[in-house]
């Protein structure tokens, strides 16, 4: 049984719009593939006809992957985010106790976790850690080497 994957609405319109993009232009773009090596003859013996008709089964399961995530997701409605404890869709502002550097995080779902943009997974350690807490505590975050992180957290908004 699948977990329940939690997106925000933009996650879910990404999610949409990829199954378009492969449904669409990458099944033409491979159909292509499979009749241009369909062409060069006798297709038992023919490599580039297995490749393309490999990339195309690969093809499909990529697309029947993406559609079950939409049907086991579950949307966050932003609109109704808490504002006084860290849950998923929130912003949270945090300050790291040891560097004094303040960060913007966003704790989503995992399919839209992307660290670098600030949008961390609440399966994450840093956004596992924040869950639940509340403005001013002191989160402990462990780092692979050396002591915990200590995460302040100065400021919770929705979305």
């Amino acid at each position: 049984m699948p977990k329940d994957l939690i997106l925000t609405p933009h996650g879910l319109e990404e999610l949409k719009a990829k199954i378009e993009h492969l449904s669409t232009t990458r099944r033409r773009e491979v159909a292509d593939r499979i009749r241009d090596a369909r062409e060069f003859g006798d297709i038992s013996e023919n490599s580039e006809y297995d490749d393309a008709k490999n990339e195309q089964a690969m093809l499909e399961r990529q697309i029947a992957d993406l559609e079950e995530k939409v049907r086991s997701a579950s949307v966050i409605d932003e609109e109704h985010v808490p504002t006084d404890v860290v849950a998923v869709g929130s912003s949270v502002h945090v300050k790291d106790q040891k560097t004094d550097k303040s960060q913007r995080y966003k704790i989503v779902g995992p399919p839209e976790a992307d660290p670098t943009a600030g949008l961390l997974s609440n399966e994450s350690p840093v956004g596992k850690a924040l869950i639940g807490h509340r403005r001013n505590d002191v989160v402990s975050v462990p780092v692979p080497r050396g002591p915990a992180r200590e995460l302040k957290i100065t400021k919770i908004e929705a979305g």
